[in-house]
């Protein structure tokens, strides 16, 4: 189907994507499969040489591949095998249509199923924002398919009361009943759900503006009316505000297996992000893989490192996976 509406989604058509500013990749798509949802097609980017060292590259909200097209080009350049998908619901992947169907158990059955149905072994998984609670997920649950990881920008959902102290917007447990919460956070999350209209350019442009008028079209193609956009309104959502959302359990599930992980882990976050400032603490302190690494800061950025700095973290990456 070219567009169109079928099973409860609906595909974005083909012309929406035609000239992007430097994204000439062919679409390439495949099947992944979620419990009590239909059978769903997960589009992404392949680039370079089909023998080189396979990193896979994560989006986050409210973004897709486009996102990583100067860390694709870079990255291919220098002899990686190069994949990039879009989230379930964003880019050119199928977007349900009813806001309930996603859920944060969801994504990461459908990033599991992706990365089993291309049999990707040996990855460098490299996460930014929702990539990485879903891509680090997604590791815990089939850690062997994996080399290396590089955090940029992420955090994982725990509300675990350890974190008190040290996250610069706060999101944990205090005592057995409260929870502290940034006041940012929760106005993000809210202002999501109430919006007449959700405009991911217009995230874009505020935290790694200004940008060329064909780069914010970009960001929207995927999304030409409301009814494309159920998964785009229900990530921020998504996000566990309390010990006792699903999601908590999920994200104390992936950290657990990461304070295993022992092959080498990187954070390479901007300077520029109170968001998820901390968390590259975090993981420094808690995973034995980060211990002895030269971890990175990258400066000039905001939240959306791969749009600002993309040549950069391109070069961060290949250099981890050249040196470990």
């Amino acid at each position: 189907m070219n567009g169109g509406r079928a099973q409860g989604f609906v595909r974005t058509p083909d012309h929406r994507f035609a000239d992007l500013p430097d994204y000439p990749w062919d679409p390439n798509y495949s099947g992944v499969e979620a419990r009590g949802a239909p059978p769903l097609r997960m589009h992404y980017v392949e680039a370079g040489p089909a023998t080189g060292d396979v990193v896979l590259l994560l989006h986050g909200h409210p973004t897709w591949s486009f996102l990583y097209r100067k860390v694709i080009a870079v990255l291919a350049d220098l002899g990686c095998r190069v994949v990039a998908p879009d989230l379930v619901g964003y880019g050119r992947s199928d977007k349900l249509t009813e806001r309930t169907d996603y859920t944060f158990g969801r994504h990461v059955q459908w990033m599991r199923s992706f990365v089993t149905d291309l049999d990707l072994h040996d990855v460098t998984l490299v996460v930014q924002d929702w990539g990485g609670p879903i891509g680090l997920s997604a590791l815990a649950g089939d850690p062997e398919r994996f080399a290396r990881i590089v955090a940029t920008n992420t955090v994982l959902h725990t509300s675990d009361p350890s974190l008190a102290g040290q996250l610069t917007w706060a999101n944990h447990g205090s005592g057995d009943t409260t929870v502290t919460l940034e006041e940012a956070l929760v106005d993000y999350v809210a202002s999501s759900w109430r919006a007449p209209d959700l405009v991911p350019s217009m995230f874009v442009e505020a935290v790694a503006g200004p940008l060329a008028p064909g780069v914010l079209a970009a960001y929207d193609a995927p999304f030409p009316d409301a009814t494309f956009k159920a998964g785009l309104r229900q990530m921020p959502g998504l996000i566990p505000l309390t010990r006792n959302d699903p999601g908590a359990t999920i994200g104390r599930r992936a950290l657990a297996a990461l304070e295993k992980w022992d092959r080498p882990f990187l954070t390479a976050f901007s300077d520029g992000d109170p968001a998820t400032r901390g968390w590259e603490t975090v993981f420094r302190d808690r995973i034995p893989g980060a211990r002895g690494q030269s971890h990175v800061t990258i400066a000039g950025a905001g939240h959306f490192v791969p749009e600002q700095k993309g040549e950069e973290l391109a070069h961060v990456v290949a250099t981890f996976i050249a040196t470990t």
